[in-house]
C-alpha cells in the first residue's frame, strides 16, 4: 500500500513530533507506571473501583466540554487567517464550554453522594473524592481548550513539550498518592491527573495571549455551534454511554462472580487499550483525512483492502507475540496475584482483532459524517456489549463471560459494519439485480 506507506515516511517518521504519536507513546508508559503502582500497592479490589471511577471521570470530561475537541481542532485550523471566523469559532467555543463545565461542576459537587452510591459498589464511600472532581473540573476544560486551539494554530512543538512535561509530573504525583495514601491517592489522583496539566498548559496560553481578544460574547454564533454540532453528537455518545455499560459490567461481575475478578477484567481492558493505542492512532492519522478526500466507491474499496492487507498481518502477529509472552507481560505490568488474566487474553485478543477490521471501515461514518449511521451502530455495539456480557457471565459464573461478551459483540458489529457497506466493498447492489 504504496500511500499509506509514503505516508508513514513523511508525516509518522520524519514528524515523529505529531500531537497523536508522541501522546500515544507517553500515555503507554504513564499508563503502565500507574498500573503497576495499583498492583503492587492496591492489588485487583482497588483496580476495579479506580475502573468504575475512571470511567465517570472520562464521561464527564466529553460532557463539560461538550466533545468540541476535534471540532475546534478543524475549525481554527480553517479560520486562523480569517479575523472574524476564528472570533466566532473562540467566542462560541468557550462561552458554552465554560457554561457545561459550571453545570457538570456543581451537579458533580452537590451529587457527590449519589455519584459515589451510582458508581461504586456497597460500603464504598467516597464522596469527597467526586467533590474534588467537581472543583478541578474547569481546569481540565480549560487545558482542553487551549490544547485544541494550539492544535489548529499547528503549534505542535510547544504541544509536546507540554505533554510531555504535564505527563511527567501527572505520572510523578499519582505514585506519590498510591504510595503514601494507597487506594485513596489512587482514586484522588484519577480525578485530579488531567486538571494538573493546565499549569503546564498556561505556558502555552501565555503565548498565544494575543487570542484572548477573540473572545467576545457578541461574536457568540448560533451558525458557528451547528457546525461544531456534528463533532459534538458524535463525541457524546460514544463516550458518555460506552464508560457507562463499561461501569455497569464491572458492576455487575462485581455483584455476581467478585471483587477480585472485576479487578481482573479492569487489567485486560487496560492492556488491551494500551497495545490499540498504537493501531487506532495510525487509523486517525491516516484513514480520516484519507476517506475525507475520496469519493468513489471503487477508491474506497480499493483503500481498504489495501489498508488490510498492509495492517492486519503486522497487527496479527503483534497479537499472537502478545499471546505468546502473555505471563510475562503480567507479570511486567503487574504482579503474580494478577494470574488469572493471562486466562482471558485469547478471547479479549479476538474481541481487538475484530473490533480493529470493523473500526477501519466504520471511519466512513466521521469522514462523510454519516450522522444516523454511527449513531445506531453505537447504540448496537453498546447495548449488544452489555447484554451479551450479563449472559456469558452467567452462563460461565466467571469473568472470563465478559472477554468472550467482548469478542461476540464486535463480531456482531462487525456484521452490521459490513451490510451498510456491502455494496461498496462487494459490489452487492442488491437494487441493480
Amino acid at each position: 500500500m504504496k500511500k499509506l506507506i509514503d505516508y508513514i515516511n513523511n508525516k509518522v517518521l520524519v514528524k515523529i513530533a505529531s500531537l497523536q504519536t508522541t501522546s500515544v507513546i507517553i500515555r503507554i508508559i504513564a499508563g503502565l507506571l500507574t498500573s503497576k503502582a495499583v498492583a503492587v500497592f492496591i492489588g485487583p479490589v482497588g483496580l476495579a473501583l479506580i475502573g468504575n471511577l475512571r470511567d465517570f471521570v472520562g464521561a464527564s470530561h466529553t460532557i463539560a466540554t461538550v466533545g468540541f475537541y476535534k471540532g475546534i481542532v478543524r475549525y481554527v485550523a480553517e479560520f486562523k487567517e480569517k479575523t472574524l471566523e476564528l472570533s466566532k469559532t473562540l467566542s462560541t467555543v468557550y462561552y458554552t464550554g465554560f457554561i457545561s463545565t459550571i453545570i457538570v461542576s456543581f451537579f458533580c459537587y452537590f451529587n457527590a453522594q449519589w455519584i459515589n452510591d451510582t458508581i461504586f459498589p456497597e460500603y464504598n464511600n467516597y464522596t469527597f473524592v467526586i467533590q474534588i472532581f467537581s472543583i478541578v473540573l474547569p481546569f481540565y476544560a480549560l487545558n482542553m481548550f487551549s490544547f485544541s486551539i494550539m492544535n489548529g494554530f499547528s503549534k505542535y512543538k510547544i504541544l509536546i513539550v507540554i505533554n510531555i512535561i504535564g505527563q511527567i509530573l501527572s505520572v510523578s504525583i499519582a505514585l506519590i498518592l498510591i504510595y503514601q495514601e494507597k487506594l485513596k491517592g489512587a482514586l484522588i489522583s484519577v480525578v485530579i491527573a488531567e486538571s494538573i496539566i493546565f499549569l503546564i498548559t498556561l505556558v502555552g496560553i501565555i503565548n498565544r495571549r494575543s487570542l484572548i481578544s477573540y473572545i467576545r460574547v457578541e461574536n457568540v454564533s448560533l451558525s458557528v455551534l451547528k457546525k461544531m454540532g456534528f463533532y459534538s453528537l458524535m463525541a457524546l455518545f460514544t463516550a458518555v454511554f460506552l464508560p457507562l455499560v463499561t461501569i455497569a459490567i464491572r458492576s455487575y461481575i462485581i455483584d455476581n462472580v467478585s471483587y477480585k475478578d472485576a479487578g481482573f477484567w479492569e487489567a485486560i481492558t487496560r492492556l488491551s487499550k494500551y497495545y490499540l493505542m498504537f493501531v487506532s492512532s495510525l487509523i486517525a492519522l491516516y484513514l480520516l483525512p484519507r476517506f475525507a478526500e475520496i469519493t468513489d466507491t471503487k477508491e474506497f474499496k480499493k483503500e481498504i483492502f489495501s489498508f488490510y492487507k498492509t495492517v492486519i498481518p503486522i497487527l496479527s502477529v503483534g497479537m499472537l507475540i502478545i499471546y505468546l509472552l502473555k505471563k510475562y507481560i503480567v507479570l511486567v505490568v503487574f504482579t503474580e496475584e494478577f494470574k488469572p488474566v493471562e486466562d482471558l487474553f485469547l478471547w479479549q485478543l479476538l474481541g481487538d482483532f475484530v473490533k480493529i477490521l470493523s473500526i477501519i471501515i466504520a471511519y466512513q461514518f466521521l469522514a462523510k459524517k454519516m450522522f444516523w449511521h454511527y449513531i445506531l451502530t453505537e447504540a448496537f455495539l453498546i447495548i449488544t456489549l452489555y447484554s451479551t456480557s450479563v449472559y456469558f457471565i452467567d452462563v460461565f459464573d466467571s469473568v472470563k463471560g465478559a472477554v468472550i461478551a467482548h469478542f461476540v459483540s464486535y463480531v456482531m458489529y462487525y456484521g452490521i459494519i459490513l451490510l451498510i457497506f456491502g455494496s461498496s466493498l462487494f459490489g452487492l447492489d442488491i437494487e441493480k439485480k
